[in-house]
């Protein structure tokens, strides 16, 4: 299942939202070069994103990744939410954020939506790291960040209708579905994901995308403005503009 838009209007433009999709994207074709140059694209991963073992000390394990180690250690958990491995991999996290990041922004406000993608992300980051100590693999991308919009989109707005693309091999349809459904679906598909994958989540860091989400629920009841607090939970009524 795949989101296309929701019927959720905001008050506010998502100034932030876009900033972070503007500069994730400038990220991607200035430093990371569009992925066109798979030598400098890696280089970039190996340079910006979290290696595990680089921050926990520990001993690398016997699967030796594609880095050097040496290059940036805490200061990576920052800018590796900017940093993508190809441009599915770009598109599908910005297209998320889109969807579900305006209407979080309109009941945090800017700057609190600011923080909460920025801590979110790191807490994400964390939770890979705890649950891969020892892994050489670099990790990059804005997935945690994102995870935690979507938690917080659905403890916010559960009623909310998300138009989403079904395909399950010739059958495609549209279905309007409650977030309550399609993002549980997506969160259910991580946590058994994490238990059927390898050790090290063969290439995609579930524990990321799980860890995310459980910070977006928790931070969204944090920084909530108390003067949005009810309207934020408020189901919205249909009408309003598509995104």
């Amino acid at each position: 299942m795949f989101p296309l838009r929701d019927d959720n209007p905001t008050d506010i433009f998502p100034v932030m939202t876009v900033l972070a999709i503007g500069g994730t994207g400038a990220v991607w074709w200035l430093v990371q070069g569009a992925g066109i140059s798979e030598t400098a694209l890696v280089a970039s991963i190996c340079r910006y994103g979290v290696i595990a073992v680089e921050l926990t000390g520990g001993e690398p394990g016997a699967d030796a990744g594609p880095c050097t180690l040496g290059g940036l250690t805490w200061q990576a958990v920052f800018t590796s939410i900017f940093m993508h491995g190809g441009w599915a991999h770009l598109i599908g996290n910005m297209w998320f954020l889109w969807i579900f990041g305006n209407n979080v922004e309109d009941a945090l406000g800017h700057v609190r939506f600011v923080i909460f993608y920025l801590v979110a992300g790191v807490v994400a980051a964390g939770a890979q790291i705890v649950a891969t100590p020892e892994s050489q693999a670099p990790m990059v991308g804005a997935s945690g960040a994102v995870s935690a919009v979507m938690g917080a989109y659905v403890l916010l707005y559960p009623r909310a209708r998300v138009d989403t693309l079904f395909v399950f091999f010739v059958f495609v349809r549209l279905l309007p579905l409650p977030a309550w459904v399609m993002l549980g679906y997506w969160i259910g598909l991580q946590l058994l994901a994490s238990t059927l994958a390898p050790a090290d989540g063969g290439g995609v860091a579930y524990m990321a995308h799980i860890g995310g989400f459980g910070a977006g629920l928790v931070l969204v009841t944090l920084l909530m403005p108390p003067r949005r607090s009810r309207r934020g939970r408020r189901p919205r009524k249909r009408g309003g503009r598509l995104r």
